[in-house]
């Protein structure tokens, strides 16, 4: 899957900032591929790109319309459709990472097929996957696991990758959802693989490898969220990780969409110690992140400092402090061999 960029990033009328994820991930990683945003009245999500139409965003070089956003149940708003199609006839590609192919809306297969244009469904994969075995394989994995939905997990699993780089491990960055798939080009959309499936897809992705690479895993959901744990557990189980991060956001008090309250630290911990033995008995906790983005830089820093003694782990914000510590934490703990 090759998408050609220029991007112009596709907002459409969602309601805040965490309901355009996908488009601010793009943006954070790649913005050098990011021409515009294209944001009907009312949305409430901004992703600080220039606001273009269609024609605009052609007339300056864009290549794909990228819709970038989430929502329960990946829907596609019927009232978006109109300008999906207009991008197409107006000789853009488009792609999405929403569970709803766009290739099963009429208007979208059918613009898309009269001006030759390309529609990418970054959530469905063509790859078979087999069911997990659970067999130990060489390589080493690292896996973001969170207090919630929506905590940091892909950008501290990015975070990790480039620091482990900068230190000279043989890392990479495996994309289990469909932002980190337009980021890195490359991955598999857990989330929308078959129940059976998804330890196996997670296998897939993170195969055997040389004693020393690293897999750094991008997370998804909660162990703890009613909605998606069984995505979580499945891809624990199959990315078999041998080193963990907790993401958690700490100015929440109930989990995303729902009315459930959030966990602790301490019980995420457990809870993916206890069920990541299943696949492998020597996982252990290296590190905690946390989102710290709506705190004062004080506060900030005050929050990681008192978590880190409570815990006896490294902690900090990714983006706001870098994450050395817990590579130097990998590091000591997981010496070459």
């Amino acid at each position: 899957m090759e998408i050609a960029h220029p991007y112009l990033l596709f907002l459409g009328d969602v309601p805040d900032d965490l309901a355009a994820k996908t488009a601010y991930g793009i943006v954070d990683w790649r913005r050098d591929w990011c021409l515009g945003q294209l944001r009907f009245p009312g949305c409430g999500a901004d992703a600080e790109l220039p606001d273009m139409g269609v024609g605009a965003a052609v007339a300056a070089g864009a290549r794909t319309m990228i819709v970038g956003v989430v929502n329960p149940g990946g829907v596609l708003p019927e009232h978006w459709v109109s300008t999906i199609v207009e991008a197409l006839d107006a000789g853009m590609d488009v792609a999405s990472g929403l569970h709803v192919r766009l290739s099963s809306v009429p208007a979208i297969a059918e613009a898309a097929a009269r001006n030759g244009r390309r529609l990418f469904d970054v959530r469905h994969s063509t790859e078979r996957f087999t069911t997990g075995k659970g067999t130990r394989r060489p390589g080493r994995r690292i896996l973001t696991v969170g207090t919630d939905c929506s905590v940091g997990k892909k950008y501290t699993a990015l975070a990790l990758e480039k620091a482990m780089r900068a230190r000279g491990l043989d890392a990479d960055f495996r994309a289990t959802g469909q932002t980190g798939i337009f980021i890195s080009g490359r991955g598999v959309s857990v989330d929308a693989v078959v129940a059976d499936f998804i330890s196996g897809a997670a296998e897939w992705l993170t195969p055997a490898a040389d004693p020393n690479h690293w897999d750094v895993v991008e997370g998804q959901g909660s162990l703890f969220h009613p909605s998606f744990a069984g995505v979580t557990l499945g891809l624990l189980h199959g990315a078999q990780p041998d080193a963990f991060v907790v993401c958690h956001e700490p100015t929440r008090t109930s989990m995303r969409n729902v009315s459930h309250p959030l966990p602790s630290i301490r019980e995420v911990i457990e809870a993916t110690v206890y069920m990541g033995r299943l696949t492998n008995p020597d996982i252990r906790c290296v590190g905690i992140s946390i989102n710290t983005e709506k705190l004062g830089d004080a506060e900030a820093r005050a929050l990681c400092k008192d978590t880190a003694i409570e815990y006896g782990l490294p902690t900090t914000d990714p983006i706001r402090f870098g994450v050395e510590g817990i590579v130097e934490r990998l590091i000591r703990e997981f010496p070459a061999v």
